[in-house]
């Protein structure tokens, strides 16, 4: 190797130098690989004045080891070629790494569908978790999930008595548990004793009318108790639009007993509505042959005996309760009942204004009796994970509730079964079909879903902060079938544009099953079981239903049963559940295995672009007037908008100039995305008082919607102008859209300060 040296540097230089270092250097994922190649001779060098090196002998080398100057011998031409041919192979190899590196950033920042899609093209990774193409990641989740799987899941996890607390939820949480274990997800339970209403067994509900008295099996927790008695009146389905047309009708309403339908919208929001108007009680029926019919009247979520904090054992806290907690009488009734009261009525609305020709009394009196009382009971949820390989402590969660007031079938066994197959399926991707998710999948099995998402609210409550950063969204299963014809789904603004890219990858699907599915995006109710996580917790979530034409009437009923499901649905439960799997899977493996999170910013920026002008306009409009609002404007809230939508802008920017292959780089870009939807959580707000602080999608005067309605009182004069208090709520509503968009902006010497 020395004659090799010498040689090379003759041809250069003339002498030999004295050190040549090669290094090769690939960073890849923190991982150094380092080729050096060194050609070194323990001589010294002098260069003569004419430039031209002039060699000296080492010291005590002479004879035979000494160089010459002059002359090649044959083996001086091998080392030459050998060595020139060492050069050509090492040349080759660096040009050609450097090539393909770049080829694989440049693959990496194809982004698309900007601005926070993935790439689609097929993306390598190096270190722990080398990306899959995602084409055939779709593929095997498809190879392990099936219709006769779902079927037989429904067979081992169906049960015909599982209330919540009850030995036949305790049966089925330990299956699941079971199951979790099989999968080697190291499952855990999580334990609450939570507060619930119950009837009294000694002295059941009750309503008399026109002297006969009739008990009633069905009731609704956490109504207030007593004995009230009052002229009943007819609401339709107690939406704030019904009691209105009621109200244009000159009809009284305060201490009125009001009968309304179950549907549209939850049966907290019907008492909730009821008792805006100041009147006694409420009487909710079902549709034909529904003689019990069930659920809760909390306008909230958890257990409202300790808003704001975990139902864990032994916890001690004031005593203290939701102020969602209705103040008047609720209870189910009969159909026959009810129709046995409407027919006895006077009077008629006409049809053009509600469908049904509706009669009013002011003679019929009717007595309500409830007699629920307050228990105590032990739940737990059943949680297991699926560990990523990237980023492990950055997590999905995936829940189902699993208990039910009956057989449960639509409301639980559904979404239960398709919990429990995607664990299946998905652990088996990961242990022998080689998937290697970054992030890590939680599955969570909850109970007291019932009583108003109980079992997942007091899990959040109990570890908000160790979610905080780490849970970046959340897919609820709940009643995932209900019908066949539509597709229904809530989700965060985040994830609209997740769950729409999704339903189009299914058009084989739908194709096989003949639907015509399309996403059909609503706003996200307080009923919905990912409501809590969003507007309390602020973690991006999403809930989807495939649905009927019409309401499917038996959910919190005795006859939500498998039977009435398949008839609901056409007999096709099994591919509609199978759908419903591969829709769930589907987002959950495209958050798991994408360099970045697929959450798109634009559409929170339209959103609040949206609020901005009609804020605006608004106020331009009152500040005519001037007893009104003619000190307030609408400027500092169109500064923080820009700044959004400068932040937003930005991000893609760096996105775009980004490596993705890098994990810290894909980790910092993912935590600024992760940050957005805690942020609209306003911070002036406690959450006991008012739990669902989000500005947007929350409830309270904190929210946009409040002050939008706030300026629509104002023009209407229907509320008294306290300017200060509004000019607060606005200034603190602006100031946590501000924290949000500096937050997206990055470190504190990128934000921008002309607010």
């Amino acid at each position: 190797m020395e004659q090799a040296r010498t040689t090379i540097s003759k041809i250069f230089n003339g002498e030999p130098r004295s050190y040549t270092r090669f290094n090769l250097t690939q960073n890849m994922e923190g991982d150094n690989s380092h080729v050096e190649m060194k050609l070194s001779a323990d001589l010294d060098e002098e260069v003569g004045g004419n430039g031209v090196g002039e060699t000296h002998q080492p010291n005590g080398v002479h004879g035979p080891y000494a160089l010459r100057k002059t002359g090649r011998s044959p083996m001086n031409i091998c080392f030459l070629v050998s060595a020139t041919l060492l050069i050509f192979i090492i040349g080759y190899l660096i040009g050609y790494l450097v090539h393909r590196k770049k080829e694989e950033v440049a693959l990496s920042c194809k982004l698309a569908d900007l601005p926070l899609s993935p790439p689609s093209v097929v993306q390598r990774e190096t270190g722990a978790a080398p990306l899959m193409d995602w084409v055939d990641v779709k593929s095997l989740l498809a190879e392990q999930l099936s219709a006769d799987k779902l079927e037989q899941a429904f067979r081992d996890l169906g049960s015909a008595s599982h209330r919540a607390g009850s030995p036949g939820d305790e049966a089925l949480a330990t299956k699941v548990l079971s199951r979790f274990k099989a999968y080697s997800m190291h499952p855990w339970s999580d334990e609450h004793f939570v507060r619930v209403q119950e009837p009294d067994a000694r002295k059941p509900n009750q309503v008399t009318f026109k002297g006969v008295t009739e008990k009633q099996t069905g009731f609704l927790s956490y109504s207030a108790t007593g004995n009230v008695t009052g002229a009943i009146l007819y609401a339709y389905y107690g939406r704030m639009d019904d009691f209105e047309m009621l109200k244009d009708f000159n009809m009284l309403l305060s201490g009125r007993v009001v009968l309304v339908k179950a549907g549209k919208i939850s049966f907290a929001d019907k008492v909730a509505n009821a008792a805006r108007w100041n009147v006694s009680a409420v009487l909710i029926y079902g549709d034909t042959d529904i003689n019990e019919l069930y659920g809760h009247v909390h306008l909230g979520s958890g257990d409202p005996y300790s808003p704001g904090f975990p139902s864990f054992n032994h916890t001690r806290f004031a005593a203290v309760q939701s102020s969602g907690l209705p103040s008047i009488l609720a209870q189910t009734i009969s159909w026959k009942l009810a129709q046995r009261i409407m027919g006895s009525l006077e009077g008629h609305l006409p049809p053009n204004k509600w469908r049904d020709v509706i009669r009013l009394g002011d003679n019929d009196v009717v007595t309500v009796e409830v007699n629920n009382v307050l228990v105590e009971k032990k739940i737990h949820n059943i949680l297991g994970v699926i560990k990523g390989l990237v980023d492990p402590d950055r997590y999905i969660i995936l829940g189902a509730q699993r208990d039910a007031w009956g057989t449960g079938f639509a409301k639980s066994t559904v979404g239960t079964s398709v919990l429990v197959e995607l664990a299946r399926s998905i652990s088996t991707m990961v242990k022998h079909r080689g998937f290697r998710p970054r992030r890590s999948i939680v599955f969570a099995s909850w109970s007291a879903g019932d009583y108003g998402n109980v079992g997942s609210t007091e899990w959040l409550e109990g570890y908000l902060a160790s979610l905080s950063m780490k849970a970046f969204s959340y897919i609820s299963l709940d009643g995932v079938v209900t019908g066949s014809d539509k597709f229904n789904a809530s989700a965060s603004h985040l994830l609209q544009s997740l769950v729409k890219r999704t339903m189009k990858e299914l058009s084989p699907i739908k194709e096989r099953a003949k639907m015509r599915w399309e996403a059909n995006l609503q706003p996200m109710q307080m009923s919905d079981a990912a409501f809590p996580f969003l507007a309390f917790s602020g973690i991006p979530s999403i809930s989807f239903r495939f649905t009927g034409t019409s309401d499917y009437p038996y959910l919190d009923t005795p006859l939500d049963t498998k039977e009435q499901l398949s008839k609901a649905t056409s007999y096709q439960v099994p591919k509609l559940a199978l759908a419903a799997a591969q829709v769930a899977g589907q987002m959950t493996l495209r958050l798991v295995h994408d360099y970045l999170l697929s959450f798109d910013l634009q559409g929170y920026d339209q959103l609040i672009t949206v609020y901005t002008a009609d804020i605006s306009r608004k106020l331009l409009t009152l500040q005519r007037d001037p007893m009104l609002l003619r000190e307030v404007t609408a400027e500092w809230l169109q500064g923080a908008s820009g700044s959004f939508s400068r932040a937003m802008s930005d991000l893609m920017s760096f996105i775009r100039d980004s490596e993705l292959h890098d994990p810290e780089m894909c980790r910092e870009i993912n935590d600024r995305l992760m940050q957005v939807e805690r942020n609209l959580l306003s911070p002036y707000v406690s959450p006991r008082d008012s739990p669902f602080r989000h500005i947007f999608i929350g409830s309270g005067q904190h929210t946009f919607k409040a002050i939008v309605d706030q300026l629509e009182a104002f023009r209407l004069k229907n509320s008294v102008v306290d300017v200060d208090t509004f000019k607060t709520e606005l200034a603190l509503a602006t100031w946590t859209l501000q924290g949000c968009a500096n937050s997206l902006a990055g470190d504190v010497w990128s934000l921008d300060n002309e607010i």
